[in-house]
C-alpha cells in the first residue's frame, strides 16, 4: 500500500485494484494505464458509450440446494456458536454466454464497472467509500428483493432479518470509521435504490456514514485503505474471526472479487466494492456471487438469492 501513500502525497491521479485478501494489488497513474483495463467510476470513464444491439444467452450452472445448504450449515453452526452473528457466504457458478468479457463490461449499465486485462470485469452497485474535503463516506448495502414484488419497498425495511442484517454493518461500519476519522454519523439508515438485474428490476437497501478526516489524510491513504479492508458489507462481523470461518467454509479463492477498485483525482477518493463479478478461467467463465447469513436465514431463499444475483446488466 506504500505505492498509494507515495502517489496520493504527491496528488498524482491513479487507479487502484485490490483484492479481497490484498495479496493482489494494482495501482498505475492514470496518464499512465495500461490499455487493457477500462473503468466507469461514476460519471468518470475512459471508453466510449456503447449501446447493445444484439441479442444474448446467459447460462448458469450453480451448485446444487443440497450441497448449498451443507455450507449454510456450516456457518449456523458458527453462529449458533457465538464466532459470527453475520457471515456473507458466497460461491463461483459457471456460466456460458455468447458475449464475450469486454463485451459484457462495455454493455453493462451499473454505477461502478471494470475490466481488467480480459481476466476479470465487474458491473457493481455498492460504492465503497467516498472521500471529498476530508469527509469519508461509506455506503454499506444490504437488503434484496424485486422490485415486482406487490409493496417490495414496504416489504424490504419491515423484513426482520434484512433489518438485523444491516443493523449490523452499520455498526461495524461506524466502528471501521471511527479507525481513522473523528466525528462518525450515520447520515441515512435504510435508503432504498432501484437497479437493473438482467430482465428484472432490484430493489436494494443502503445506508450513509461518514466521518472527518485530518486535512493531510492523502499522505497516508494505504494505511487508511488497509485499516478498512476487507469491506464489511463482503466479510461480515465480527469482522476477524467472521473472516477466519469465510476461509474455512468457502471452497475457492475469492481473488479480486469482494475486493475494491477506485481513482483517486489528485483532490478527491471514489471506490466501489467488486461485486457482480465474472472471471475467465482456462477461456471458461465463473460468476460469483452470495449474500448475507443470520441465524434467521432461511435455506432456500438464502439459495434463491445467490442464483438471482447471477445476471447480466444490460
Amino acid at each position: 500500500m506504500q505505492k498509494i501513500n507515495e502517489l496520493a502525497s504527491k496528488r498524482e491521479p491513479f487507479l487502484f485494484v485490490l483484492s479481497y485478501d490484498l495479496k493482489e494489488q494494482f495501482i498505475q497513474p492514470l496518464n499512465k494505464l495500461d490499455s487493457d483495463i477500462l473503468f466507469k467510476i461514476g460519471n468518470q470513464r475512459n471508453y466510449p458509450k456503447t449501446p447493445l444491439t444484439k441479442n444474448y444467452f446467459l447460462k448458469k450452472s450453480p451448485l446444487s440446494f443440497e450441497s448449498y445448504k451443507k455450507s449454510l450449515e456450516k456457518v449456523l453452526e458458527e453462529i449458533r456458536s457465538g464466532n459470527t452473528y453475520l457471515l456473507n457466504l458466497t460461491f463461483k457458478t459457471p456460466i456460458e454466454t455468447d458475449l464475450n468479457l469486454k463485451e459484457i463490461f462495455t454493455f453493462a449499465k451499473a454505477k461502478y464497472k471494470l475490466y481488467f486485462k480480459d481476466e476479470f470485469i465487474c458491473f457493481s452497485p455498492e460504492k465503497f467509500i467516498e472521500i471529498i474535503d476530508n469527509e469519508i463516506s461509506t455506503y454499506p448495502m444490504k437488503g434484496t428483493i424485486e422490485a415486482s414484488i406487490p409493496n417490495a419497498k414496504e416489504k424490504i425495511l419491515a423484513n426482520e432479518k434484512e433489518m438485523a442484517e444491516h443493523v449490523m454493518i452499520v455498526d461495524l461500519m461506524r466502528n471501521d470509521l471511527s479507525m481513522v476519522g473523528v466525528n462518525v454519523q450515520v447520515e441515512k439508515f435504510r435508503y432504498v435504490e432501484k437497479i437493473k438485474a438482467g430482465e428484472k428490476e432490484l430493489l436494494q437497501v443502503s445506508s450513509k456514514i461518514t466521518a472527518t478526516l485530518p486535512t493531510d489524510w492523502n499522505k497516508t491513504l494505504g494505511d487508511l485503505l488497509q485499516t478498512l479492508l476487507p469491506a464489511g458489507s463482503i466479510t461480515g462481523t465480527p469482522k476477524v474471526s467472521t473472516v477466519n470461518i469465510i476461509n474455512k467454509i468457502e471452497n475457492y479463492e475469492r481473488g479480486f472479487y469482494t475486493g475494491v477498485f477506485g481513482i483517486f483525482d489528485g483532490e478527491n477518493l471514489y471506490a466501489a466494492v467488486m461485486i457482480r463479478f465474472i472471471e475467465k478461467e482456462n477461456e471458461n467463465l465463473y460468476y460469483k456471487s452470495g449474500g448475507g447469513i443470520t441465524i434467521d436465514s432461511d435455506a432456500k431463499s438464502e439459495y434463491e438469492e445467490l442464483i438471482d444475483k447471477i445476471y447480466l446488466p444490460l
